[in-house]
């Protein structure tokens, strides 16, 4: 269904993503709003990879509103507070998605919108 692109010409990518995802036409497109790890009853975890998971969850479920799932996700915008927290995401978002990986961006902020917050995970699905 959809074409993964990892040119030969270019340095393979760093970790498990793909450098681009082409969606065939006729495909819908839903783009999710960056997710924060808070509960419906506004708990926060204390720990980035539980952070990382929760915004997951959220993300599945939005998704799970148009009829599709995490195996539609084609491209993944991710943000850390700390360089330390790049491990527990990206443990998370390669257990969560197997090769050939959705095009993916992973930065470190300054924070979010509550110091609370450590990772917020925004994405485009297709299908």
């Amino acid at each position: 269904m959809f074409k993964f692109l990892t040119p030969k010409s270019i340095k393979p990518p760093f970790a498990r993503y793909s450098h681009g995802v082409e969606v065939p036409p006729g495909k819908r497109l839903v783009l999710c709003s960056g997710q924060v790890a808070i509960t419906p009853d506004d708990k926060i975890p204390e720990d980035a990879g539980a952070q990382a998971e929760l915004c997951f969850q959220s993300i599945a479920a939005i998704l799970g509103d148009a009829g599709l799932g995490l195996s539609d996700i084609v491209r993944i915008n991710a943000y850390v507070t700390d360089r330390a927290y790049l491990k527990p995401y990206m443990d998370v978002r390669d257990r969560l998605f197997t090769s050939p990986a959705p095009a993916s961006t992973l930065m470190i902020v300054s924070g979010f919108a509550r110091p609370e917050f450590k990772v917020e995970i925004e994405v485009v699905a297709a299908g």
